[in-house]
């Protein structure tokens, strides 16, 4: 098969096609034919060295969700057969032609998405999913802060808690961005480099603050999300772009009764992800097949062209997700 390889740590130039063997796949698990692959932060991350894929991934096929046709399965596999179409999660090595995957991690394409649409779905829903509603517990009627809105987390975060009966803020880094994420449904969206997310929040609520906040920042923004956030509310991270080190007022936090949380997705176990799945399937999935909730995809470029799309999403210029073809390779 064709494989996008990183031939060694370094910026988007080292990102190669070469051949490799088909991967194996176990009794649990499915070979799907790759026709698109979603690129995420975590792939840069890899690319540069900064990310060491966890036992069982391939070390230098990043790609943490792809779409195609099921190709060949496992024996212990129920539910899924041949030319099935599916998008799935994976651990690593979506961007090659071939990829197995554990069967519960796999998910129906909903609706009539594309293959590219499709793609684009896995990582950032089973991320947003994980952390606003299980770990984040959001629940209707209350109030979420995404940092971040027109990235891939930032455009389903926004798109799955308004469907779910939330009120989103976020912050955006220009006009032409906080525009896109309020047409996306976002209550109101703050351009942070020209406002203080804390004064706007404080503004927007009647200096409640908000439940929940969803931060892939960290560093300097921790202090200004725990005064952001209302009595009980839930700070979820999810990376610290800039930086894990930081001072607080632990004052605020017990006058407050804060819960501070976080995780990260790769390494979990195959049963933790497989529910994940199961939860996506019966609240999400139909909310994509009717349209309510939405793909929004960026830019597709051919797989040959996998430095081009990494280039992009260093840049952070995009809204929404950037993704792979592997069609036609």
């Amino acid at each position: 098969m064709k494989a996008i390889v990183i031939t060694q740590p370094g910026g988007p130039e080292v990102l190669r096609i070469e051949d490799r063997p088909k991967p194996s796949f176990g009794p649990n698990e499915v070979l799907v034919k790759v026709a698109a692959a979603g690129i995420n932060r975590p792939d840069v991350f890899q690319r540069k060295g900064n990310y060491p894929p966890p036992t069982g991934a391939p070390a230098d096929i990043p790609g943490l969700e792809i779409a195609g046709v099921v190709a060949e399965m496992g024996a212990n596999v129920a539910r899924w057969k041949i030319g099935d179409k599916v998008c799935a999660l994976v651990m690593g090595g979506g961007y090659a032609e071939y990829c197995n995957v554990p069967e519960g991690q796999c998910l129906p394409i909903p609706g009539n998405l594309s293959f590219a649409e499709a793609a684009s779905l896995p990582e950032t829903f089973f991320t947003v999913w994980s952390n606003v509603f299980d770990r984040g517990a959001l629940k209707k009627g209350e109030t979420l802060l995404v940092h971040g809105g027109s990235s891939g987390i930032g455009v389903t975060a926004i798109q799955m808690a308004k469907a779910l009966g939330s009120a989103v803020y976020v912050t955006a880094g220009s006009d032409e961005k906080c525009r896109f994420c309020e047409e996306l449904g976002a209550e109101h969206a703050i351009n942070y480099k020209t406002d203080s997310f804390p004064e706007v929040i404080k503004q927007l609520t009647n200096s409640k603050g908000v439940d929940v906040i969803l931060d892939m920042i960290g560093g300097d923004y921790t202090p200004g999300n725990i005064e952001s956030l209302a009595d009980e509310g839930r700070l979820v991270l999810i990376n610290t772009m800039k930086g894990k080190d930081v001072q607080i007022d632990l004052s605020q936090v017990m006058r407050k009764r804060l819960t501070i949380t976080g995780s990260m997705l790769r390494s979990r176990p195959v049963e933790f992800k497989s529910a994940i799945a199961r939860n996506l399937e019966e609240h999400i999935w139909p909310l994509l097949a009717s349209g309510k909730i939405k793909s929004v995809i960026n830019s597709v470029f051919p797989a040959g062209d996998a430095s081009k799309a990494h280039q992009l999403m260093e840049s952070s210029e995009h809204m929404g997700k950037i993704v792979l073809s592997f069609e036609g390779i």
